[in-house]
């Protein structure tokens, strides 16, 4: 597809989403606010097209925001929570019908494919249709008083504003996955997208301003700041924000994390990973390499899930090394919106260079370099931000392999002897986020997911590393942050739990036994 026929096509997206050349930085729900912080320029790292542009928002705007964010929840709380559900079920029906236009901007402004893009959209679809039902199941407890004739039980009320800080790779389904949880709770949220993709987050306030204004919801549940870091900055310190949900590098999340802490508010970090796949001897090699390819260069290796490591056995390692290499070497890169290609662009020029810095540091620590990736230049890689992947041989105690490498630089470990040795080398990192195992042996399996096993928030046997399903709770451990998003009952986060004893005596028994004399 020429770049004039992509301009084309996209200009008809935008104006179905409601994007204009020049755009505010700041949304209360009800209007876009006059911003007049600093002009964001969103380039698409397809073929490096001005796609628009912003006006970011100010610490002035970021008071405003929350102002009305504080004043809306007084009145969003009081709604019934099936009532709250309705209106998300709705949403969920008009992301149905901007499904394709969303997908295809989110492929552009981000570099992902097509696919991917609608895909991405299914998820927010997804999460609304899981909490339409979860609004009638907020289920607290009934508990047993040891004080006859008194009754205890459990319920959850909600929160307040929170704050959501999502990243540039997954610039729409993150904020649904909040979102859509929270707003079911009772909460209000203020969204600081990436600066990166700001388009796709004035396409979500858009489509979101249509349904709250067709229900009447209070201006300020649903709030968007686009902007730099002061905003996240200023929103991880303050105390009218008492959940911040940041997603991103773990030394962004060690930051708000610091801060949300001193003020002892509470926090939802999803940060990096450092994946690895396990290859056991019975693994079934026709399953393992759509799996690996697609979790290592899936969205151009710019997921917090994709693949980093695959740990093989000896027994397979030649064997395992010499189809990944082939099927490497075919690979098509280009347009992620030609359904045909499977690698797209990096998001920019900066992680081109960290990319490309990351291979010689590879060969500097001793590391064979299978395949070798490169910055692709020539027709149809006009933007500056293809690239090829690579594959390279180390061991897991090199400085690079232990950090994560945001790009399609997958590694290759041996391992010998059983599967205790597999799963050391896997847990040998800071990361804690999605692990795999690709075996038939039910003793391999069984133990790779025991409490000795994989020490990953997300443990799969016989698929790869990369994405997951709505219904199961999304995190990770160590350094990924502990936080826990979606499905099961990652809920609870964006709740406070309240325990309740209600005396139906005419007596008033005290705990223990206490008693006092009056």
């Amino acid at each position: 597809m020429s770049t004039t026929a992509i301009a084309t096509n996209i200009q008809e997206v935008l104006d179905q989403l409601g994007i204009k050349k020049m755009n505010e930085g700041a949304s209360t729900g009800a209007q876009w606010i006059n911003t007049k912080g600093e002009q964001i320029d969103s380039y698409s790292p397809v073929d490096g097209e001005l796609i628009g542009s912003v006006k970011s928002a100010t610490l002035e705007d970021y008071e405003t925001i929350i102002a009305t964010s504080q004043k809306a929840y007084k009145t969003w709380r009081t709604v019934p929570s099936p009532k709250r559900g309705e209106i998300v079920r709705q949403l969920g029906i008009k992301l149905r019908e901007y499904k394709e236009p969303l997908g295809k901007l989110v492929s552009y402004e981000m570099g992902k494919s097509y696919q991917e893009g609608l895909g991405e959209v299914q998820e927010m679809i997804d999460i609304c249709d899981f909490a339409v039902g979860l609004s009638r199941q907020l289920n607290g407890s009934t508990l047993h008083s040891e004080r006859p004739v008194h009754r205890m039980y459990d319920q959850y009320h909600p929160l307040g504003t929170v704050g959501i800080i999502s990243a540039f790779n997954f610039p729409v389904a993150v904020w649904a996955w909040n979102t859509a949880l929270a707003w079911i709770c009772g909460d209000v949220c203020v969204w600081k997208p990436s600066e990166k993709t700001p388009l796709t987050a004035i396409a979500c306030q858009n489509i979101t301003n249509e349904v709250f204004k067709e229900n009447d919801v209070p201006e300020g549940v649903s709030n968007v700041l686009i902007g730099g870091a002061d905003l996240g900055i200023a929103m991880a310190n303050d105390k009218r924000v008492p959940l911040v949900s940041a997603t991103g590098s773990t030394r962004m999340g060690k930051s708000v994390g610091e801060a949300v802490g001193k003020r002892l508010g509470k926090s939802l970090l999803e940060l990096g990973g450092n994946n690895a796949v396990i290859l056991t001897p019975s693994a079934d090699l026709k399953i393992v390499l759509p799996g690996v390819v697609f979790g290592a260069v899936g969205t151009t290796g710019q997921r917090c899930t994709s693949t980093r490591r695959v740990i093989v056995h000896e027994s397979i390692y030649d064997q395992v090394k010499d189809v990944l290499v082939k099927a490497y070497n075919q690979l098509k890169i280009g347009n992620p919106l030609d359904e045909s290609n499977h690698v797209g662009p990096l998001i920019d020029a900066d992680s081109v260079n960290t990319y490309l810095a990351a291979i010689e540091k590879v060969k500097a620590e001793g590391g064979k370099v299978l395949v070798e990736g490169k910055k692709l230049t020539g027709e149809g890689y006009e933007s500056g931000c293809y690239v090829s992947p690579s594959i390279a041989e180390v061991e897991n105690s090199y400085e690079i392999v232990q950090h994560e490498t945001f790009a399609p630089l997958l590694y290759l470990i041996k391992y010998s002897g059983d599967v205790n040795n597999a799963i050391e080398i896997q847990n040998g990192v800071k990361q804690g986020l999605s692990s795999s195992i690709f075996t038939n042996n039910i003793r391999e399996s069984e133990q790779f997911l025991s409490a000795s096993g994989s020490d990953c928030g997300i443990a799969n046997v016989n698929i790869g590393t990369s994405g997951a399903e709505i219904g199961g709770a999304f995190g990770g451990e160590k350094e990924t942050g502990g936080g826990r998003e979606s499905g099961s009952d990652a809920w609870k986060v964006y709740m406070r739990r309240q325990t309740n004893t209600i005396n139906y005596s005419t007596e008033l028994p005290l705990a223990q036994g206490i008693k006092f004399d009056f």
